[in-house]
């Protein structure tokens, strides 16, 4: 109410007049005549996300660049180096930020939501958006040696009985490797146990620095206090951190005597001090471990108790499942390409973490909920027979629905409700289990909010369409885009058949009657856009032309499968992707993203594999070739650096999109049928090696696939366990080269016949 009182736009405009600041009133006009009018600008929760972000950009900038003799994360090690590819300039940048190596691998167990952190150089972030711990060699010159400056490291993950990230820094003098896990002690609590190992043949020691920032930047450290034995370290008077032998030596230093470096080059140690304190939050510290000449590898345990972190993420139990309970249970694949395979699990393991608790793309930046991530990672949680982790996630969706019906993650995102009720459906049909009550009563007020909110705005290109909003952030300006349209029809579609499931046909009836209205208003839209601006395909919106936001559109085509394979638009739109937006076979997103984007490469790559077209398999060459060396992907990737530029460092919708390339290429759905094989290379079977994949969920039930080579003959097999109470769908193989069968599920197996011996019998 104050609000419309008081006249808020004068008086903004004198006090921009009499300090000489342009007037901010006309440049936000300016700036809305780029986009389509709209009720949400741009979602509040981005805009304090953003500002979150920059402020810590501002503090980088105060911090770093005037204190290059220190040693800092290998983001800026690069990124602040002219003779470096990452190297940005930084003239008239308010803030310095990441842009060029978003890359971190988080560590837990499957569930339990705390990601600890260790960047591309095994600089390890404990807590969440806290400090830093780095691993130094200091040989017996005295010289240091920094892993964020070196050309010769090595990093990878496992995953076995405890998923690990091994770090291994080499030196001319010795190597230090460091294992870095997340356990559950005896008393139930988690610990983060990083293991380090040393081989220094003259003799050193190995260095535990603390350092007050982390893979984004400044994060303050106060104080750090040594305790007098020297086994114990207490950082900003919260967090301990425990050693299994007592340090050596130990090193202080503040911001004003500039980076405990220089007391460690000059050997000043801190030997009568126990504490040091900074007002500027810049305190580093570090720790001194000798290992002797000659005496081969060397072992040093620290420890770091997250029983306080796990309370303030709102956990009030350590317990969880062990990851071999978890791989028991997923889909397995099993090829000859050992790279693939690898990436695979790994983006299996990124989805199991991200999916401890509410599902969120991310465990850093992206450390928070969006509906649109959520919904297609459940979709591949489902593929990989995880249907329990979509089951537990369903329950958190309920508290972000409004009393209006909008399932609301951010304002002004309108595809939200498609998805929510799209995911409600599939996890319906696959796993023949019933969603609850509240989750159907939720979806009747979400089908009215669907109706209500469409436009009422005869003789426009978005009559029947949803408002502009800000929808996915990589389409562009706030438009009426056609990808919340779409998926408004398909969770149409989808909750049309849950209700006739539950016996609510007349609420079914009002679904699908909502549905073939929006497709119409999608329809009429689309053929009002003027020839040149189309081009055959599907914009972004009524009032965009083709440019990198068609590939929103395209959603019609995968994962909702609205059109025929070979609908003339989306093929279109398909090669006008490939042809204008696409670098090094990866989709390039001009907008905000600036990078190449995994999971939008895959999605170009199922359409593909939909039309039957083979330039699927370069796409998805490109995306494992892409991948870290830990097995995942940033949210975009710059195209020098080959690191992240964009988003959080580990990516879930990424790792899910990757599952279900895989699932399609081995098990996909085309209207009442299953296809077998479609996405499978030749050359996986010309090796002689077993291929395999499952079992993976269907809407008629569990499948796995095998294919083994015995002699000269290749045979296929299917494990398969239908739902009781369904038809049972047509099953056709079509492996690329070889003839296609159509499978008798009677059978234990079925050979494969290449196409060439038909053209052998013919000659």
């Amino acid at each position: 109410m104050l609000s419309k009182l008081l006249p808020w736009k004068y008086l903004m405009q004198r006090a921009a007049h009499h300090y000489g600041f342009i007037d901010p009133t006309s440049i936000l006009a300016r700036i809305r005549q780029f986009s389509q009018p709209s009720e949400v600008a741009e979602p509040i929760e981005l805009l304090r996300a953003g500002v979150s972000f920059h402020a810590r950009g501002l503090v980088n900038t105060k911090a770093i660049q005037t204190n290059l003799d220190w040693v800092w994360p290998y983001w800026v090690e690069k990124q602040f180096n002219p003779n470096d590819p990452s190297f940005v300039p930084r003239a008239f940048s308010i803030s310095h930020v990441n842009l060029t190596h978003r890359d971190w691998t988080a560590v837990g167990v499957p569930d339990l939501a705390l990601y600890p952190i260790v960047d591309p150089r095994g600089l390890v972030t404990p807590l969440y958006d806290g400090w830093s711990f780095d691993i130094w060699l200091q040989d017996s010159d005295g010289n240091l040696h920094f892993p964020s400056k070196s050309q010769s490291f090595k990093q990878k993950q496992h995953a076995q009985e405890s998923l690990q990230v091994e770090s291994h820094h080499e030196t001319s003098k010795g190597t230090i490797t460091s294992t870095v896990e997340l356990v559950i002690d005896d008393n139930a609590s988690p610990v983060l146990k990083t293991t380090i190992r040393s081989d220094i043949p003259d003799g050193g020691k190995i260095v535990i620095a603390f350092r007050p920032y982390n893979p984004e930047g400044i994060q303050f450290i106060e104080r750090v206090n040594v305790n007098k034995v020297r086994k114990q370290v207490t950082v900003n008077n919260d967090t301990l951190v425990h050693f299994d032998r007592p340090a050596d030596c130990h090193y202080f230093s503040k911001y004003l005597h500039g980076d405990v470096v220089s007391a460690i080059e000059r050997d000043a140690a801190s030997d009568d001090d126990f504490e040091v304190k900074c007002e500027a939050g810049m305190a580093t510290a570090a720790l001194g471990f000798n290992v002797k000449p000659n005496s081969g590898q060397q072992t040093l345990t620290v420890h770091i108790d997250l029983a306080k972190e796990m309370a303030r993420d709102g956990h009030r139990s350590a317990k969880t499942a062990a990851w071999s309970e978890l791989f028991a249970a997923a889909a397995s694949l099993e090829t000859p390409d050992k790279q693939l395979n690898k990436v695979f699990k790994s983006s299996l393991v990124t989805l199991a973490l991200l999916s401890a608790k509410d599902i969120v793309p991310g465990p850093y930046t992206y450390k928070r909920f969006w509906f649109r991530d959520a919904c297609l990672m459940m979709n591949a949680l489902l593929a990989v027979n995880l249907p329990e982790r979509v089951k537990r996630a369903f329950p958190g969706f309920l508290p972000h629905q409004k009393q209006n019906g909008y399932f609301q993650s951010q304002e002004g995102e309108w595809d939200s409700n498609g998805q929510v009720l799209w995911i409600l459906d599939r996890y319906e049909q696959v796993t023949g289990d019933s969603v609850s009550d509240d989750l159907v009563s939720a979806a009747r007020k979400a089908v009215k909010w669907i109706d209500k909110k469409r436009l009422d705005a005869p003789n426009t290109r978005h009559h029947g369409l949803f408002p502009a909003g800000f929808s996915a952030e990589h389409f562009g300006p706030n438009d009426h885009y056609y990808w919340d349209d779409y998926w408004a029809i398909g969770g149409l579609n989808g909750i049309a058949a849950l209700f006739t499931r539950h016996d609510m046909e007349e609420d079914a009836e009002t679904a699908r009657h909502l549905s073939e209205q929006m497709k119409q208003s999608v329809e009429a839209s689309i053929d009002k856009i003027e020839t040149h601006k189309r081009q055959g395909g599907i914009p972004a919106s009524p009032y965009r032309r083709m440019d990198s936001g068609a590939i929103g559109s395209m959603v019609s085509d995968y994962p909702l499968q609205l059109n025929l394979p070979d609908d003339p638009a989306l093929v279109a739109t398909t090669e006008f992707l490939l042809q204008k937006c696409f670098f090094e076979d990866t989709f390039f997103q001009d907008m905000i993203h600036s990078g190449k984007n995994i999971y939008l490469t895959l999605a170009v790559a199922q359409s593909l594999l939909r039309q039957g077209d083979d330039r699927y398999h370069t796409l998805i060459d490109a995306v494992v070739s892409a991948a870290s060396p830990t097995g995942h992907w940033p949210e975009a990737i710059h195209p020098r650096s080959g690191g992240g530029c964009m988003g959080d460092g580990q990516h879930g919708w990424a790792a899910a999109e990757f599952l279900m390339m895989v699932r399609n290429m081995f098990i996909r759905e085309e209207q009442e049928c299953v296809i077998v094989g479609s996405g499978i290379p030749e050359k996986w079977l010309d090796q002689g090696d077993k291929v395999a994949f499952g079992p993976t969920l269907t809407p008629w039930g569990k499948m796995a696939v095998e294919i083994t080579v015995e002699g000269d003959e290749k045979h296929i097999s299917l494990d398969i366990d239908w739902h009781s109470n369904v038809k049972k769908p047509d099953i056709k193989i079509t492996l690329p080269g070889y003839k296609p069968v159509n499978y008798d599920p009677q059978l234990k197996k079925a050979t494969l016949t290449p196409l060439n011996d038909d053209m052998e019998a013919n000659h």
